[in-house]
Parts: C-alpha cells; sequence; structure tokens
C-alpha cells in the first residue's frame, strides 16, 4: 500500500509540476511581448517523457467443468464461477542502472506471489538492475523465474489456462543473477537464489540457476538448469535436492503462424529412500487469422511414474487446449476449450468417482497497458 501511495505521490508530482512550468511560461510571454513572435515561429520543444515506464494487466474468467471439478493447474480452480483473476501495475526503468516494481492483487496473484496474509503477498517482481558493461547485466531481488515457457501474467500467454509443467514448476526466484552476452547471437545466465518460490529463505542453503541461449532470425532456445535443496530432513523425515533440467524454443515459421516448445524433466533426490521424478514436453502453435483474431494450441503429455503431480503411481496425462484471441484495442477476449485425459482414473467427478478424462470450458477477459 505504502507503495502504491508513493507512486501516486510522484504521478501527481509530475503532473503539478508540468503546470507551474507552462504558466511561468505563458508569464515570460506576457511581459515580453516583443517576443511573441519569434516564439511562434520556433518549433516547441518535446515534452521530456517520465523517467520510467508503467505498465500493467488486469483479467478474469468464467469456466465450466463437466465433471464438476475444476482443473489441477495454476489459477483456474473454480467451477462454474465467475472469477476475478489479477490486477497488477508494474514501474520500470531501463538503462546503466534500473528497477522494477511490480504490484499485484487477486486470486491469481496469490497463487504466483504466495505469502498470503502479509505484505509480500502483492509482490510480484521487487529488484534492481546494474549493467557495469555492455556484456553484463546483474539483477538483485525477486524476479520472474527464466524456467519454461509461460508466465504468470495472462497477457504473456496465448492460453489463458496454464500448463501441468508451468504449474509444477517455478514461479519466480529471490536472489542475484548475472546475465551475459557472449557474442551477437549466444547468451548465458548464472545466478544463486534463495528457496525457489520464496521472498524469505528458509531452507539452509542456496539454489544456483544457469542458463544457455541462441537466438537468431526467427529461431530462439534456451537450456535452463535449477538446482538445490528443498526439504532440510531432520530424524524422521528424508533431505530432498532438486534438480530441473527445461528447454524452451520458439519458432517463427511463417508470417502468421508461431511455434512453441518446452520439454522439461524433475528429479527430487532423497536422503532416505527412493527419487522421484516427474517429465513433460509441450508443443505450442499460435497463428493470426487477422489483426482482430488469434487461434493458439497446447499440446501436452506429462509422465508422472511416482505420481509427485497426479497422486498415482506409473500414471501419465495429455492435456489439449485450443484457445481463441479476440482483440479489441488493449482487450483480449478468450473463449477456450480443454481437454485433460489421464492413463489412470486421476479426476475426481461431482459424485466423488474418479475418471480419466476432465473437459473443460471457459471464457476469460484480459486488458493490458
Amino acid at each position: 500500500m505504502r507503495v502504491l501511495k508513493c507512486t501516486l505521490f510522484l504521478l501527481l508530482f509530475f503532473d503539478n509540476w508540468s503546470l507551474i512550468l507552462h504558466a511561468q511560461e505563458a508569464l515570460l510571454v506576457a511581459d515580453k511581448p516583443a517576443l511573441v513572435e519569434n516564439a511562434a515561429a520556433e518549433p516547441e520543444p518535446e515534452k521530456s517523457p517520465l523517467p520510467f515506464t508503467i505498465s500493467g494487466a488486469v483479467d478474469a474468467y468464467y469456466a465450466y467443468s463437466f465433471t464438476e471439478n475444476s482443473l489441477p493447474t495454476s489459477f483456474t480452480g473454480t467451477h462454474n464461477s465467475f472469477t476475478l483473476g489479477m490486477a497488477n501495475v508494474a514501474i520500470s526503468r531501463e538503462g546503466k542502472v534500473g528497477f522494477m516494481v511490480d504490484l499485484a492483487v487477486g486470486p491469481r496473484a496469490e497463487v504466483a506471489n504466495g505469502f498470503s496474509g502479509t505484505t509480500l503477498s502483492a509482490i510480484k517482481q521487487l529488484y534492481v538492475t546494474y549493467n557495469p558493461a555492455d556484456w553484463v547485466k546483474l539483477t538483485l531481488g525477486n524476479f520472474g523465474t527464466f524456467v519454461g515457457y509461460e508466465l504468470i501474467d495472462a497477457p504473456g500467454n496465448m492460453n489463458y489456462s496454464t500448463s501441468y509443467m508451468f504449474s509444477n514448476g517455478p514461479f519466480y526466484h529471490t536472489g542475484l543473477k548475472a546475465d551475459f552476452s557472449l557474442s551477437e547471437n549466444f547468451g548465458a545466465m548464472v545466478g544463486v537464489f534463495d528457496d525457489t518460490d520464496s521472498k524469505v529463505d528458509f531452507t539452509p542453503g542456496k539454489h544456483i540457476g544457469a542458463q544457455l541461449s541462441y537466438t537468431g532470425g526467427n529461431f530462439g532456445v534456451f537450456l535452463n538448469y535449477l538446482g538445490g535443496k528443498n526439504v532440510e530432513g531432520d530424524s524422521l523425515t528424508a533431505s530432498v535436492v532438486g534438480h530441473q533440467v527445461d528447454l524452451t524454443a520458439t519458432y517463427q515459421l511463417t508470417e502468421k503462424l508461431g511455434l512453441g516448445l518446452n520439454a522439461t524433466s524433475k528429479t527430487s533426490v532423497l536422503s532416505e529412500g527412493d527419487n522421484t521424478n516427474w517429465y513433460g514436453a509441450a508443443l505450442y502453435a499460435n497463428y493470426v487469422v487477422s489483426e482482430a483474431f488469434t487461434l493458439a494450441f497446447r499440446g501436452e503429455y506429462i509422465g508422472d511414474p511416482d505420481g509427485d503431480i497426479l497422486g498415482l503411481a506409473d500414471d501419465n496425462v495429455i492435456s489439449l487446449t485450443v484457445s481463441g484471441n479476440f482483440h479489441v484495442g488493449p482487450l483480449t477476449i478468450i473463449p477456450e476449450f480443454r481437454a485433460d485425459m489421464a492413463a489412470e482414473d486421476a479426476f475426481p467427478d461431482a459424485d466423488g468417482k474418479f475418471t480419466k478424462t476432465l473437459p473443460v470450458a471457459l471464457l476469460a477477459a484480459v486488458y493490458a497497458f
């Protein structure tokens, strides 16, 4: 709340200061009428922009599950209900030194940000940056994850519902990272973080993150790694160290057709007992039908041999999602149909029985500025 008040104060300050400057200029012209003719002949100077950028978004949705049970993935956990998503405002500045203050509220923000009931629950991102040279950028604070294809922010995704890989992967990190420009096309990142998806370090030890990337022409590929201790063991519980390897790729096949790929594998190494693992892959396709409409498809496969995701050993799920994106200026209306199909009876129905399929239809509205 204090950050929002300060933001409003700054905006009012800049507006009022601009009015004062214009008033002073008018008085000078009135005192020196001989200069009016010359002043009119000269072009007016451009107004100085604000020293930062303001952006944000608002979203909401309605979902109907044909089994009357909600999707097990993030941010769409309701059935037959009009549901608020997230409202966020981000204030940022680029340059040799910069910063990001990204504040968000709403059910989507509470799931993504964590720390419900505290002021930390409203912080989606909060960091400072420093570029000591053209080829390196340092970032310190709380920032979105580098792992995976999808984003917390609804405007960043063509499908409104999220994938299993996104929902079970990291949302954000708190720590220090360094991004390196190795050449015109190649890049790298290394980072040291606190507990994953946490703004406070509860578990002893740090997490290590790394990325290698290539971007050129219409193609981009990112190889990611994240590892660290998730659980500190004691006499009753085992220590758990997580390792995740992730690959993301994008390819603009034609002017209208874009393709995306995400593949990931996550292993939990236990100090006592057997290790567990899950893995998955998803293909994305976006086709621009017109300026007003884009059709999006996501096909995802999840292998869950140890029941880490669905709770059943030797299970797997195929999820198919088709989303329309109707663009009305800054507003996007998204009708979506999704069908999840598991190898075992993993999805509960209205009677408490378990089925292999979970079909869901939803309608979302996303406004970005």
